[in-house]
């Protein structure tokens, strides 16, 4: 069922007006949907990543500065589901040299780690969540669900992401270092950022958003999910319908701005994404350095761990400044 949501007058939260809109018609249905690329799709909207595609952003590269978007990982990081029982990162030495290493011709050091695949700068894929016991394309978790997890659309079967990107600066929009607890960012919140910065969204961009969480990073009473800022469901609906986004990003642990609105559903965007568009999420990105610098376009690479069946993986994200055109 569509149903339109219209925003009339002025409404405010903690000092913030959001503006009027136009009508949305949000299509949300809670329902997985089939892929427009064929039964065997297990990535969504990254096939719209082409050899051309990006051929095409790498030859509009400027320099040669490289912006890191990825944080490190230690014990006692902020995650995201530690309320929900999930492990937190844990490192330790498996192989240890001798204290006094004089006394060996050959020191050998070894670690691993534990961890929720969930944690830090990371990419979920679309097995991640599900409608009425379906992911993206419709599969089942009774037809694609093992005791070592998802057979489809794992995080394994994600090609190395190397596009157009372009950072939305919420946050510098609204003149504040970070949004507000819980504000959710709407499609006029993003439509004001990308005219102050002068920046276009063209189809197939990664599209990453700055709410200016990440300031209190890496502290866990100031970086949190529990009522972060970040994208309401109208406005990832612009962004994949509207602009064609290929993949959404943003410096929170979710995207989407908490606690969810909607009753019978904690993360509506997620699964709008995820599951009804094909589009994959990319959460807790290091997005400060691009802000500063006011780098709103730029060549984006990042490529995930093969986990085979994974609902994510951990990435190190590269942003590189592009030409404007």
């Amino acid at each position: 069922m569509i149903r339109i949501v219209a925003v009339f007058g002025l409404v405010s939260l903690m000092g913030f007006a959001v503006a009027p809109g136009e009508a949305v018609a949000q299509i949300a249905t809670n329902v997985a949907q089939k892929s427009p690329w064929g039964a065997g799709d297990e990535i969504g909207a990254l096939n719209m990543m082409t050899d051309d595609s990006r051929f095409d952003v790498l030859k509009q590269i400027t320099g040669g500065k490289v912006y890191d978007l990825g944080r490190d990982l230690f014990p006692g990081m902020p995650i995201c589901c530690g309320a929900f029982g999930d492990p937190n990162f844990q490192i330790f030495m498996t192989h240890a040299p001798a204290r006094d290493t004089a006394k060996e011709l050959l020191s050998y050091s070894g670690d691993g780690v534990t961890m929720y695949l969930h944690t830090g700068t990371h990419i979920d894929a679309l097995n991640h969540f599900g409608l009425h016991g379906k992911i993206w394309n419709q599969v089942s978790a009774e037809d694609a669900l093992g005791t070592r997890g998802w057979s489809k659309s794992g995080v394994d079967k994600y090609p190395p992401i190397v596009a157009r990107a372009v950072l939305i600066d919420v946050a510098k929009s609204k003149g504040v270092d970070r949004l507000p607890d819980s504000y959710s960012i709407t499609v006029a919140d993003l439509q004001d950022a990308l005219k102050k910065q002068g920046t276009t969204l063209r189809p197939g961009d990664v599209v990453l958003t700055r709410t200016g969480l990440m300031t209190g990073w890496p502290d866990p009473a100031k970086y949190h999910m529990a009522d972060e800022p970040g994208l309401s469901l109208e406005a990832a609906q612009w962004l994949v319908e509207g602009q064609k986004a290929m993949l959404l990003g943003a410096d929170n642990l979710a995207v989407e701005s908490f606690p969810s609105s909607n009753p019978e559903n904690f993360v509506p965007v997620h699964t709008y994404l995820l599951v009804e568009r094909g589009v994959s999420i990319m959460e807790a990105l290091w997005l400060e350095d691009l802000a500063k610098d006011q780098v709103y376009e730029f060549l984006f690479i990042a490529s995930p761990l093969k986990f085979r069946g994974g609902t994510a993986s951990p990435i190190r994200p590269l942003a590189i400044s592009i030409q404007h055109r």
